[in-house]
């Protein structure tokens, strides 16, 4: 299985991006999609991750109510609609998948190439 994130770019402060992740498989039922992210200088560090289903997700403190983590099981494709975006939130952002819903990256046994999203002040 090949992971695939796309939608990264520059934008402004309070701006808006929407990232996806297209698998290169139909994923096995059950499996759970996650985002996580590096930003310059610092560790990896979960964002949001979703189930199967999409009856259930988790996200991080620090982008709760901004981001949304959505998929399409149809298209193999999950997706983080980012609203209202802070400078701290430049990273190079990664999709990963895992048997269950976890926050955790040594839960994740796929990952996808990162995707830059730099936000300027």
């Amino acid at each position: 299985v090949q992971l695939q994130a796309s939608g990264g770019g520059l934008v402004q402060a309070g701006g808006s991006l929407t990232l996806s992740c297209a698998a290169s498989v139909r994923l096995a039922s059950g499996r759970a999609m996650g985002w996580f992210r590096q930003g310059p200088g610092k560790e990896r560090e979960f964002v949001a991750a979703i189930s199967w289903s999409g009856d259930s997700t988790y996200y991080a403190d620090s982008i709760k109510g901004r981001f949304t983590i959505s998929r399409d099981n149809t298209k193999n494709t999950v997706y983080l609609q980012m609203n209202s975006l802070k400078p701290e939130d430049t990273a190079v952002y990664y999709c990963a998948s895992s048997w269950a819903l976890a926050q955790s990256a040594t839960s994740m046994d796929y990952w996808g190439k990162g995707t830059l999203v730099t936000v300027s002040s």
